[in-house]
């Protein structure tokens, strides 16, 4: 691979340029969902742009709620450049019907929590409404 004209990063300047914290490039590398880094003749880990757009896809993909198996798997699917816009499409769509389950849930404990706290008198009275939902569902 010919590196010239390609500058090279420390894990400290790939950290600044996608806003992802230290700890996390380590974990992500652990786990496999970045690449080990090559190394210069010193030992110290030299990243580069194409680093710098997979951690960006990986941010991105993780703010959307996209797990990191979810993620393993379109990474995946790009790293054998074999991917179709069907099979995407289809990790995409179950995620999604993920998420309106969640947020299904969300609105349901909305709902409760709101009629319970709405029966609370929030005085200085031992009996509480919120107390009493949580001890008889």
């Amino acid at each position: 691979m010919d590196n010239r004209g390609v500058k090279a990063l420390r894990r400290v300047d790939l950290a600044r340029a996608t806003g992802c914290n230290l700890e996390t490039i380590r974990y992500y590398e652990r786990v496999g969902i970045m690449p080990d880094p090559p190394r210069t003749a010193n030992g110290y880990r030299s990243y580069d742009d194409a680093h710098v757009k997979r951690l960006k896809f990986v941010i991105r993909s993780r703010d959307l709620g996209f797990s990191l198996e979810e993620i393993r798997g379109l990474l995946g699917l790009v790293d054998d450049q074999s991917q179709t816009c069907g099979e995407v499409q289809t990790v995409a769509k179950a995620h999604l019907e993920d998420v309106k389950a969640k947020i299904a849930d969300l609105v349901r404990i909305e709902r409760v929590l709101s009629e319970t706290v709405a029966r609370c008198t929030g005085d200085d009275a031992p009996e509480c409404a919120v107390i009493d939902a949580l001890l008889d569902p």
